[in-house]
């Protein structure tokens, strides 16, 4: 036996051979460590999802048809900063930021187009956006309505999460208490009239971009979707209801064994909380998740190597249980995707769903010492984090007092060191580099987007019943002061054709901004 030791991303040690068998449930059975559905691949494969949206909502419509004709089985779209921050695109501090690292959606008008010619009641979308989530999902449910949709049959995801905003991202506007109310407004409307919608995708994709590790992006994203159910009892909603809409998402890194465990060790964990919570129905207890590759983890250097990453990275994603999965194109250390990049990671997808095999058969690592044994050992230094939150009061007391934030700056310094030492090794980075490699065709978004989305805002601002907006905005800010649920009120405005950044004011003015606190 070596005296090596050999440790996972989270200082798991992994020991030489394993050699204790477990019983284990069946799949589709509480607590769905090995998946939430009996059948699982063999009944449905996980829904292909490329991450998109770029420049203005015509461009992104080019390819999100581009993506339908090569495979694509759900839309994944991208929005700009100052659409996930409430401004539009005309706004002085929108300025160098229209659409660059997603599309600007300004209006029910960009909506249309964003969309056009795709039936939104066949195709199944999910957005990345958070403190906009409602307004977002408004503009989206009132094409619908246009469309002549049922709105019973509409499926998708709105992201939502603002809570990791706080602790890694940024995106975030309001403070969490006023927040909070949103996030469960939209629950509450969506259990009703879009009972097919996935109201929130608590992310821990972000909080492993950031910077932590696999065992404490499944703490905190565990943590946050429990403050998210409390939140929503405390409305007065039903557990077993709005829970079956709850959805995760997942990063996935390079350590094969150590994701795959974090996978089936957050379905175990997830069953356990939403049960203590006083979830019965397994519906309510069942983990769903997304899953995309390591934004991170891809390299500017060599970045034909990044194939590889996001090959090796999907595969566990897949043996690890998903639902839905995006795969990262190899040139996104340099620019937003080009069109070849994209093809080639949904083919990457294809392939694996095909004509691996491993879709043959359920949780094909059952079993396995090795993954068995990892799966408890993630799942106990989660638990250890997850009760250090709950000391603290819970998830938003423990992001106010900075405790979650420390955390992964402190896993991150020393990822970062590790590198510079060459305690971890990345091919073409710190070992095997070559500086001759191959610099990719990069894709750039020009600076005359906002010139362009600027001259639409004021040609829609001209065609509109301006007092029909005002009214609209007046309306809303009375169901805010007065504790009624929001989201009709904001289909109202959108459709009257109020913009996103005046509705997003409409609630500055009454929650104020958040300012964070320095740690």
């Amino acid at each position: 036996m070596s005296d090596k030791k050999v440790k996972t991303s989270s200082g798991i040690e992994i020991k030489e051979v394993y050699s204790e068998p477990k019983a284990l449930e069946m799949p589709g059975e509480f607590p769905f460590t090995r998946g939430i559905q009996k059948d699982m691949y063999r009944g449905r494969l996980w829904t292909m999802r490329q991450y998109a949206g770029f420049s203005t909502a015509a461009e992104s419509n080019k390819r999100y048809h581009y993506l339908l004709s090569q495979g694509t089985t759900g839309l994944s779209v991208a929005f700009d900063l100052p659409t996930q921050i409430g401004y539009d695109s005309d706004h002085v501090m929108s300025e160098g930021e229209v659409g660059k690292v997603g599309v600007a959606i300004d209006s029910l008008r960009d909506m249309e187009i964003l969309f056009d010619g795709i039936d939104l009641q066949k195709v199944s979308s999910s957005m990345t956006i958070n403190a906009t989530a409602p307004i977002l999902l408004a503009m989206y449910i009132s094409l619908a309505k246009k469309q002549g949709a049922d709105l019973k049959q509409i499926s998708g995801t709105i992201q939502n999460d603002i809570l990791k905003e706080y602790a890694a991202r940024g995106t975030y506007i309001y403070p969490p208490k006023p927040s909070m109310r949103l996030i469960t407004d939209v629950f509450e409307y969506c259990s009703k009239e879009l009972p097919k919608w996935n109201t929130i995708s608590i992310s821990g994709y972000h909080i492993r971009e950031a910077g932590s590790t696999a065992v404490q992006e499944l703490a905190f994203t565990l943590a946050n979707g429990k403050e998210y159910l409390k939140a929503a009892l405390d409305k007065g909603l039903d557990i077993n209801v709005f829970a079956k809409r709850l959805s995760f998402f997942f990063n996935c890194h390079n350590n094969f064994f150590e994701e795959i465990a974090k996978f089936r060790a957050a379905r175990r964990m997830w069953a356990k909380i939403s049960q203590s919570l006083g979830a019965t129905d397994p519906s309510a207890q069942k983990l769903r998740f997304h899953t995309q590759t390591g934004g991170s983890t891809l390299t500017a250097q060599q970045p034909l190597n990044n194939i590889i990453r996001v090959t090796n990275q999907a595969m566990a994603a897949v043996l690890g249980g998903t639902q839905s999965l995006h795969t990262n194109g190899y040139d996104e250390a340099l620019s937003l995707p080009t069109e070849e990049a994209a093809k080639v990671a949904l083919r990457t997808q294809q392939i694996i769903a095909f004509e691996s095999g491993v879709t043959e058969t359920v949780d094909p690592l059952a079993g396995s010492y090795f993954v068995e044994s990892l799966t408890d050992e993630i799942e106990a230094a989660a638990w250890k984090y997850i009760d250090a939150i709950d000391a603290r009061g819970g998830a938003v007391a423990a992001i106010e007092a900075g405790y979650i934030q420390s955390e992964i700056a402190a896993s991150a310094y020393e990822y970062q060191k590790d590198i510079e030492n060459k305690a971890r090794i990345l091919v073409g980075v710190n070992k095997y580099e070559d500086t001759e490699g191959l610099r990719p065709e990069v894709f750039r978004v020009d600076d005359s987007i906002r010139k362009i989305q600027t001259e639409n805002l004021s040609s829609l601002k001209s065609d509109r019943d301006a007092a029909a907006v005002l009214n609209a905005l007046s309306e809303l800010t009375t169901a805010v002061r007065s504790g009624t649920n929001t989201m009709p009120f904001i289909i109202n405005a959108v459709e009257a054709y109020a913009t996103l950044g005046e509705i997003a004011d409409a609630f500055r003015r009454e929650f104020g901004e958040y300012q964070a606190q320095g740690l």
